[in-house]
C-alpha cells in the first residue's frame, strides 16, 4: 500500500506514539485528575506533559493555556461560538474548511452574527489590504486557516494578525494542516487562538487535538462550549471559572493525548525539527507535479510546485471519484477525492462542484512511491 491521504489523517504513526498508547492503555488506564490513587496521578502527569509540550510548540510560556479537545473542529466550535456575541462582525476567507464556515453560517442563520468571506488572490490567499477594507466597526474576530487542505496555500498570518491587533479584531487561526509542518509562534504572529488537530502533520491519534490561547488573553471572553464534570470543585454546581477546567469537561482522551506528546517529541527529535519536515514535503511535492504534467495526459494540478505537501488535481476526461478508485483498488495507492469539505474553496479555484483528487505526503512517505504514483496515473489516464 501507499499512502497519500495524510492531509486527512497521518499514517503510519511513528513507533513512540503507537507504543505511548498501547503504554497508557495496559499500564496506565486511570482518569487523569479524578482519583488521588497512584494511577491517576500519573495520567495526570503524562496530560500536563503533553499541555507543556503543546504549549512550547506554539510559543507560549503558560501550559494551562492549552485546552485538550477532541479534534480541531471542536476547537474552532469553542472558540467561535464562545466568544462571538449578538452583534458581532467576522472576516473569514472563501478557502475555509466548513469547521468554520459551518459553525459561522450557524451563527448567522440565528441572527447573532453577520460575517464577510474574503475571495483573495487566484490562490485564495489574502492581503493585508483586503482585510483593511472588510473591516467594520463591528467587528470582533478573524478567522482563518494557515495552511489551505484543499491547495495548499498559506496565507500570510503575522502580517495579517498584526493588522488585526492594531485594529482591535481578535485572531483565531485554524491550524489544522499546519501544526507540525509550519512553525508557529503566537506571539510573534500576533494569534489569539490556535485551533489545531493531532492526527495529521503531528503525528498522533485521532480523536486529539485542543484550543491553544495566547498568553495574557482574557479567557473570561470565551464561553464554554459544554459544562460538566471536571474533577475539581465538584461541590459546586457550576462550571470552575479557571483554566484548563472552564473547557474540558468530562473525561479526556489521555491515551490518545500520550501519543501526541510523543507526535511532538518525534518531530522535535528530526536533525531541524520542522524544517526537515518542510525540506521533504517540498521536494516531494516538486517532483510529483513536475513529473506528472510530463508524463500524464490530462493532468491539471490546482496547487503551487512549491509546497508543503499537499496537492490539489484532476485529470482531463475523468472524474475525481474514478481516479481515487483505480488509484486504490488497482494500485493499493490512497488518496482523497470530492470537496474535502472546503466548498467555497473550490468555488474559488474552480473545481466545485466534482473537486479534486488531493494526494498529501508525510515524512514517511519517498520518491519511489510517488514513481508509482505517476505511472499508476499514467495508464489511468491512458497514456503511452
Amino acid at each position: 500500500m501507499i499512502y497519500f491521504d495524510n492531509s486527512a489523517t497521518s499514517y503510519p504513526k511513528p513507533s513512540q506514539v503507537t507504543d505511548a498508547v498501547i503504554y497508557f492503555m495496559t499500564k496506565i488506564g486511570a482518569n487523569p485528575g479524578r482519583a488521588g490513587h497512584s494511577q491517576s496521578v500519573k495520567a495526570g502527569e503524562i496530560v500536563f506533559e503533553a499541555r507543556k509540550k503543546v504549549a512550547v510548540f506554539f510559543g507560549l510560556k503558560s501550559p494551562m493555556n492549552v485546552i485538550f479537545t477532541s479534534n480541531a473542529t471542536e476547537a474552532l466550535n469553542t472558540a467561535v461560538k464562545g466568544l462571538l456575541i449578538k452583534g458581532d462582525h467576522v472576516i473569514t476567507s472563501a478557502m475555509e474548511h466548513n469547521s468554520v464556515m459551518r459553525p459561522l453560517k450557524r451563527l448567522e442563520e440565528d441572527g447573532i452574527i453577520t460575517f464577510s468571506v474574503l475571495e483573495g488572490d487566484d490562490r485564495g490567499v489574502l492581503s493585508v489590504e483586503e482585510v483593511i477594507k472588510a473591516i467594520k466597526p463591528a467587528t470582533k474576530v478573524l478567522v482563518i486557516n494557515h495552511m489551505s487542505n484543499v491547495t495548499g496555500a498559506v496565507q500570510p498570518v503575522r502580517e495579517i494578525g498584526e493588522l488585526c491587533r492594531s485594529k482591535g479584531v481578535l485572531t483565531i487561526l485554524d491550524c489544522a494542516q499546519s501544526a507540525g509542518i509550519i512553525p508557529l509562534d503566537m506571539c510573534a504572529d500576533y494569534i489569539d487562538i490556535v485551533c489545531f488537530t493531532g492526527h495529521k502533520g503531528l503525528y498522533g491519534p485521532t480523536g486529539t487535538g485542543g484550543m491553544v490561547i495566547r498568553d495574557g488573553f482574557d479567557f473570561n471572553r470565551i464561553r464554554p462550549l459544554k459544562e460538566g464534570g471536571t474533577g475539581s470543585l465538584s461541590d459546586k454546581t457550576v462550571q470552575p471559572a479557571f483554566m484548563p477546567d472552564k473547557f474540558e469537561s468530562g473525561t479526556l482522551n489521555a491515551a490518545g493525548i500520550a501519543g501526541l506528546s510523543k507526535g511532538i517529541d518525534f518531530l522535535n527529535s528530526l536533525p531541524e525539527g520542522l524544517k526537515s519536515v518542510q525540506l521533504h514535503k517540498q521536494t516531494l511535492q516538486k517532483y510529483f507535479i513536475e513529473k506528472a504534467k510530463k508524463h500524464v495526459k490530462g493532468f491539471v494540478t490546482q496547487s503551487e510546485t512549491e509546497g508543503y505537501g499537499v496537492v490539489s488535481f484532476t485529470i482531463e476526461g475523468l472524474s475525481v471519484s474514478e481516479v481515487t478508485m483505480k488509484l486504490s483498488d488497482l494500485y493499493g495507492i490512497m488518496s482523497r477525492q470530492g470537496l474535502h469539505c472546503a466548498p467555497l474553496a473550490h468555488r474559488r479555484i474552480g473545481t466545485f462542484p466534482e473537486g479534486t483528487v488531493r494526494f498529501g505526503f508525510s515524512v514517511f512517505n519517498t520518491r519511489d512511491e510517488i514513481d508509482s504514483a505517476v505511472k499508476a496515473l499514467k495508464e489511468i489516464a491512458g497514456g503511452n
